[in-house]
């Protein structure tokens, strides 16, 4: 594992899902938000979408077998069996512009996606 600065955006890079120094900061303070220290941030490939898939996130209190967990300071990504090899190298940002706002997703796995931005093949 190993630690690159890009952007003064601190990333650690493993074969799993990836969560941004920003993204991991946005979550904690939902969490704090929410009154919660048992949540993590589930991420999950459902299907549906114009292209197949789409991801779901969303906080969770329960570990399902064959989970993968992943630790960002004080927060967990959990990925179930199912979705993980979908988000291998993923990475999960927060962006807080006047255009935009909300966590994006950048997957190195999805081949395609379609005009509503959720799905991938």
């Amino acid at each position: 594992m190993s630690t690159e600065t890009v952007q003064d955006i601190s990333i650690q890079t493993t074969t799993g899902i990836i969560l941004t120094d920003v993204a991991a900061s946005k979550v904690a303070a939902l969490l704090t938000q929410e009154g919660r220290d048992d949540l993590s941030l589930r991420v999950a490939v459902q299907p549906g979408g114009c292209s197949g898939l789409r991801y779901q996130l969303y906080f969770d209190d329960r570990a399902l077998d064959g989970d993968t967990v992943s630790t960002f300071g004080s927060v967990k990504v959990v990925t179930d069996k199912m979705s993980t090899p979908y988000l291998m190298g993923a990475s999960i940002d927060f962006v807080d512009t006047i255009e935009k706002q909300g966590f994006t997703i950048d997957n190195p796995n999805a081949q395609g996606s379609c005009a509503c931005g959720d799905s991938f093949n």
